[in-house]
C-alpha cells in the first residue's frame, strides 16, 4: 500500500479482566468460517512465479504493495513477503499450518483476509496452493527468470480511501483531492464539498460501472497552469481531465505501474510523469500538453522514479528515485546532465528554487538536502522529521517550500538557512500529499486517514478538515 515504504497505523485492544458472565457470541465475535482445503494430489513443486504470485497480485497486493503496506507488509516482491510485516515472518517454509499468511487467508484465524469489505475471498484451490507451497518449503522464483504478469485490477477496499494525491487551481478556487480511487473538489476558501469528477466509461473486471475517476488508487496528480486541465496518475494510466467541466479528455495507458508523480510545466505546454515497476527501472515520460509522448526517457533510474520537477525555464527536469539518486535531464532530449548523490534512502521528492540555482530532496532518510545546481554540490542537510518525507514544492517566484511527512507533519521552510517557518498541525497520521497555491495563501494536506485538511498558508491555522458527503460523520438531529 514506496512511496516504497509508507505505513499505516495499527490499532490495539487491550483486554479487561474480571468476573463476568460469558458473553453471548454474536457476528463479530464469532470465530471465521475456514475456506475448505482441497486434496491437490501434487508431487511436483509448486512455481511461485506461475501459480502464487497471480494469487497475490489479484488477491493482495491493493493493500500490500507500491505505496500501501498495510501491516508494514508489503508482497510486492518474494523477499520483503518472505520478510514479513510489523509481527514478524508472515510465512515458515515448510510449516503452512502454522504461518499466519495461510491461517488469515484461509479464515482459520482472524482478522480474515482479504477483508470481508472486499468481498474477493481466495477460492479453496487458492488457498490449498498456498498451502502446499508453503509446505514444499516456499520456494523463491527463478532467478533468471522474469515474469511478465497482467495484473487484473479490482476496485480497492471500501475502507482503503487515502487521500495520495493534492492540487490547488491556479485560479486558487478549489482544492482537488485524490481520496482512494476517488477524486473529490472542494471550495478552496470555504472548504465546502463542490462535486466528484467520475469517468463514466470506467468498468470493473466485471463490467459494472465503477464509480469512479479510476480502478486503482490516484497516486498522483497535476492541474495545468492555465487551470483548464487536470493530469491523474493511477496503476499504469493518466487521465486527463476538463477541469471546469468536470469531463475526461483523454486516458493514457502504456506505464509499467503507478504513476507516483506528475507535474506540469511553467509554460503549460508539457507535463512530466515519473513512476515504474519497484527494483526493475524507474519510468520517466514527457508528454506535450494534448497528452502526446513527446520524451521517454529509458534506464534514467534503477528504481521507482517518486518525483519530477520542471526548472522554471522549462528547460531541464529534475527526478527523484528510490535508487537514492537525484537527476536532471535535458528536455526534451532526455540527456543526463547532472546527478546527485547523498541520500541513504529512496528519494521521494525533488523541486527546484525559483532562480533556478537551487534544487532541493526530500525522502525516506527523513532528511531535506539542498542542492547547488550549478556547482553539482550540497548546500545543506535538514532534519525533517521523525519520520519520511513524502512530498516536497516550493511556492513559486520565492526560496521558500513546504513539506509533508509520516510523522502528520506539515511545515514551510526556508530553502536559504533551513529554517522552519510555520508549521500546519491538525494532522492525526501518516501524509502522504500536500498542495499549494502559486502565491503561498492557501495550503492542503492529506493522507492515510482520508482526511483533507485546509490552511490559511500565511498563518497556519487549520481552516476546515475536508471530507466528501458519503464519508462525513453523521449527526443526529436532537430529539423533540
Amino acid at each position: 500500500m514506496l512511496r516504497s515504504t509508507l505505513t499505516a497505523l495499527a490499532l490495539v485492544a487491550f483486554p479487561v479482566f474480571g468476573f463476568t458472565e460469558d458473553p453471548k457470541p454474536d457476528a463479530k465475535s464469532a470465530p471465521p468460517t475456514p475456506i475448505p482445503l482441497i486434496d491437490l494430489k501434487r508431487t511436483d513443486v509448486v512455481s511461485y512465479e506461475k501459480e502464487i504470485l497471480p494469487i497475490f497480485v489479484a488477491k493482495c497486493q491493493v493493500c500490500h504493495a507500491g505505496n500501501l503496506t498495510e501491516g508494514k507488509f508489503d508482497m510486492s516482491t518474494y523477499a520483503s513477503l518472505m520478510k514479513g510485516g510489523k509481527r514478524g515472518a508472515d510465512i515458515l517454509a515448510g510449516k503452512a499450518d502454522e504461518s499466519f499468511l495461510f491461517k488469515v487467508s484461509g479464515h482459520i484465524i482472524k482478522p480474515v483476509m482479504p477483508p470481508k469489505s472486499e468481498e474477493n475471498p481466495l477460492t479453496s484451490q487458492e488457498v490449498s496452493l498456498i498451502r502446499l507451497w508453503i509446505n514444499q518449503g516456499a520456494k523463491p522464483p527463478a532467478v533468471d527468470v522474469k515474469v511478465k504478469r497482467t495484473v487484473v485490477l479490482n476496485l480497492p477496499p471500501i475502507l482503503v480511501k487515502p487521500v495520495r494525491a493534492l492540487t490547488v487551481s491556479p485560479d486558487k478556487a478549489i482544492v482537488v483531492a485524490g481520496r482512494g480511487n476517488q477524486i473529490h473538489l472542494f471550495d478552496a476558501k470555504t472548504g465546502e464539498f463542490k462535486k466528484t469528477l467520475v469517468d463514466p466509461e470506467l468498468k470493473t473486471v466485471d463490467g459494472k460501472p465503477a464509480n469512479s475517476a479510476h480502478i486503482s488508487l490516484v497516486e498522483s496528480m497535476a492541474a495545468s497552469p492555465d487551470g483548464k486541465t487536470l493530469a491523474t496518475g493511477s496503476f499504469q494510466e493518466v487521465t486527463l481531465w476538463d477541469l471546469e467541466k468536470g469531463t475526461v479528455k483523454l486516458r493514457i495507458g502504456g506505464f509499467a505501474d503507478r504513476v507516483v508523480a506528475i507535474q506540469y510545466a511553467p509554460d503549460g505546454k508539457s507535463f512530466a510523469t515519473g513512476g515504474g515497476a519497484p527494483t526493475e527501472d524507474g519510468e520517466i515520460r514527457i508528454f506535450s500538453a494534448d497528452g502526446k509522448l513527446v520524451t521517454d526517457i529509458k534506464n534514467g533510474h534503477s528504481d521507482t522514479v517518486f518525483g519530477v520537477s520542471f526548472s522554471p525555464d522549462c528547460k531541464l527536469l529534475a527526478t527523484a528515485s528510490a535508487d537514492k539518486f537525484v537527476k536532471v535531464f535535458d528536455v526534451p532530449t532526455g540527456k543526463l546532465v547532472k546527478s546527485f548523490e547523498g541520500h541513504t534512502h529512496h528519494v521521494l521528492d525533488v523541486g527546484w528554487a525559483s532562480d533556478g540555482k537551487k534544487l532541493a530532496s526530500a525522502g525516506a532518510d527523513n532528511i531535506i538536502k539542498v542542492w547547488d545546481y550549478e556547482k553539482g554540490e550540497k548546500l545543506r542537510d535538514i532534519p525533517g522529521g521523525t519520520k519520511q518525507i513524502t512530498r516536497l514544492m516550493f511556492v513559486p517566484k520565492t526560496m521558500t517550500f513546504v513539506t509533508c511527512a509520516g510523522d502528520s507533519g506539515a511545515k514551510l521552510w526556508n530553502a536559504d538557512n533551513g529554517g522552519v517557518l510555520r508549521n500546519f498541525d491538525g494532522a492525526k497520521d501518516f501524509l502522504y500529499a500536500i498542495g499549494i497555491s502559486d502565491d503561498g495563501k492557501i495550503l492542503a494536506t492529506g493522507g492515510e486517514d482520508g482526511t483533507i485538511r485546509l490552511y490559511n498558508g500565511a498563518d497556519g491555522k487549520l481552516i476546515k478538515a475536508m471530507l466528501p458527503p458519503d464519508a462525513a460523520p453523521k449527526t443526529e438531529l436532537p430529539k423533540k
